[in-house]
């Protein structure tokens, strides 16, 4: 097998060589002869956003402990260097060896965020691998989509020849025994898929047909063959303590996103805010034990000699053992370990745990609204009162923070202009309650930064239903928003960011497409769509192009309101939360009902199934 290392002469014509060159400390090395199995993962994205990315560190660690499998990353070259290896045909390879990926068995790619999407194209078009799945042979390799993307595969279902649906420690075993006892034995690539699909949380695209009704809504959605699910259950590892997790996290040359050591302590969350798609997938909760990540904690920090340790959680505040993990962690800060805290309700036991851990001075506090007015924030079911926001805020001022910034979304369904004006006016008396702190007590003026970005309705939420906005009544919003603000008595103490409107637009087509959306990717990537995430290339006037010339209307997708009986692309996937329940909670949220979280009791969303029908057994 060839080896690709680029050139000393390539490396220093690019910005940053150490992307693409591995030997990174804890990277993984074996003889690709002793394998039976090899695997190419990758991350659709520049390599120090990749290199932050959990899942994939996870996977890494959980593929090479099999002896017959060399998991090997792969990320998106640079736009410097795709231009190189464009013009001189170098084929794209992977970091550890050096191979070309299309050599590779498997090329794995996480999901993470539909804007990544034409960057998809560009490693299969660089790794010289056909874009459409059905172009490709038995020389090419086996493509596998995961990450919380593939709750909606179907506008990527051209391009891959299957998809893991679910959390990915469960089932990858059975999928790489399948492949030796089929491929492995000269078996054909499609004797592999049609076997694949029956391992469960396996989605092979390919062998299902799609019919539309006339209005341009999907009539049936149906397996070609009788042996193939009709349905697709999502995977999840109800076990996270005694299951894989790596304790030697690969540690980059250059400096990552996110640089530091990452210990997940739980996964899922009960809040059930309306909006979120990640608060329902990956339902129900499920705890690490305490003493497992002690464990982990002190074991990544030695083996990999970072400096920050940062926890990872859909909401960390809700973990039962929080007081006695950040207890233990707070040791490990006087060796020098910074410690980051993230998703934490700003409370007095929060306060005080952020008050031994950062400079107060120099940090900010983050609080996520959501919403201006309480009426919006019942809607979503944020669980927030303006009286906790403030509360928050005033113990925050009171404990020596004078820098907060608050996250809200504009274009929530029900959403109306007096919405939007309460967004500075929240923030207006936040500044209030800090100004209220006797002036010897306060460290100057306090900075609020509000941010603002436009809400895009995901699959398997109860917003599913939710039409979207144009672009120019998302940027009138925000306008609005930015017109209120000039008109606070602390004006100058508030300063307001809004997201791209045009991106927004394009998320939502993605996020709820069909298939009919592969064939404009494939259009924009053809007129050079790349790094779509990435402001500085982002370019709007070609994604319109591609629409236009593929004859597809983002109208459809983005500007209806759903029926509630219209079959949608990804309904074929059970996520474990019933759509019954998503269709009652689209109707509370129309009549501005709070529905309590889930410790304060069940709601019935069915994930309880995971559970044998207890969710909170281990609260009890």
């Amino acid at each position: 097998m060839d080896k690709l290392a680029l050139s000393d002469e390539i490396l220093l014509k690019i910005d940053k060589p150490a992307r693409y060159i591995g030997n990174e400390i804890n990277i993984v090395r074996k003889n690709p002869q002793n394998v039976a199995i090899r695997f190419a993962m990758c991350f659709p994205d520049v390599y120090e956003i990749g290199m932050s990315h959990l899942g994939i560190q996870i996977l890494y660690d959980m593929f090479n402990q099999r002896e017959d499998v060399y998991c090997e990353r792969v990320y998106s070259p640079w736009v410097d260097l795709h231009k190189i290896m464009k013009d001189k045909k170098i084929p794209l390879f992977t970091l550890e060896t050096q191979s070309p990926v299309k050599e590779m068995d498997f090329l794995g790619i996480t999901i993470q965020y539909e804007m990544c999407y034409t960057n998809i194209l560009q490693i299969l078009d660089l790794s010289q691998i056909p874009l459409l799945a059905k172009e490709r042979t038995g020389e090419d390799p086996i493509v596998i989509g995961g990450g919380p993307c593939t709750y909606n595969p179907e506008p990527l279902a051209d391009f891959f020849d299957l998809f893991y649906i679910g959390e990915g420690e469960t089932q990858y075993d059975a999928l790489f025994d399948l492949y030796q006892s089929t491929c492995g034995q000269g078996k054909s690539r499609q004797d592999f898929l049609r076997a694949a699909c029956k391992i469960p949380g396996i989605y092979v695209p390919s062998l299902y047909e799609v019919s539309y009704r006339a209005d341009g809504t999907i009539q049936s959605f149906l397996p070609k063959f009788a042996d193939v699910p009709a349905t697709v259950r999502k995977e999840i590892q109800m076990d996270l303590t005694n299951t894989v997790y790596p304790r030697k996290p690969l540690v980059p040359y250059i400096k990552a996103t996110q640089d530091r050591v990452v210990l997940e302590i739980q996964r899922g969350c009960i809040r059930g805010c309306r909006f979120c798609q990640a608060g329902m997938i990956y339902r129900p909760t499920r705890e690490r034990d305490v003493n497992m990540l002690k464990s982990c904690a002190k074991e990544m920090l030695e083996n990999s000699g970072q400096e920050e340790i940062s926890l990872s959680s859909l909401s960390s505040s809700d973990y039962s053992k929080l007081p006695e993990l950040i207890n233990y962690l707070i040791g490990f800060k006087e060796k020098g370990v910074n410690i980051s805290l993230p998703s934490l309700r700003i409370d007095a036991f929060s306060l005080d745990v952020m008050s031994k851990v950062q400079d107060v001075r120099k940090s900010s506090l983050t609080f996520a609204p959501e919403a201006g007015s309480q009426r919006l924030r019942n809607v979503i079911n944020k669980g927030l009162t303006e009286e906790i926001i403030l509360e928050g805020a005033g113990l925050a001022f009171e404990g020596g923070w004078q820098k907060v910034k608050l996250y809200f979304m504009l274009g929530l369904p029900t959403e109306t202009e007096a919405d939007q004006r309460e967004i500075p006016r929240l923030a207006d008396k936040i500044a209030r309650r800090y100004y209220e702190i006797p002036k010897d007590k306060r460290n100057g003026k306090c900075q609020i930064t509000i941010s603002t970005s436009f809400f895009v309705p995901k699959p398997f939420t109860p917003f599913q239903w939710a039409k979207m906005y144009p672009q120019e009544e998302y940027l009138a919003r925000a306008r609005t928003v930015n017109e209120e603000m000039k008109e606070q008595l602390n004006r100058k103490s508030l300063k307001y960011n809004w997201h791209e409107a045009d991106v927004t637009v394009l998320e939502g087509v993605f996020a709820r497409g069909d298939r009919r959306v592969g064939q404009v990717i494939l259009k924009a990537y053809e007129k050079g769509c790349i790094f779509d995430s990435w402001s500085e290339f982002f370019d709007n006037g070609k994604w319109m192009e591609a629409f236009q010339q593929c004859g597809v209307s983002i109208d459809f997708y983005n500007l209806r309101e759903r029926s509630l009986d219209e079959v949608f692309p990804w309904d074929f996937i059970d996520c474990g939360v019933s759509k019954a329940f998503l269709k009652r909670e689209w109707h509370n949220a129309l009549k501005e009902t709070v529905t309590p979280n889930c410790k304060m009791q069940c709601n019935g969303c069915g994930a309880a199934q995971y559970q044998g029908g207890v969710c909170l057994e281990h609260q009890n």
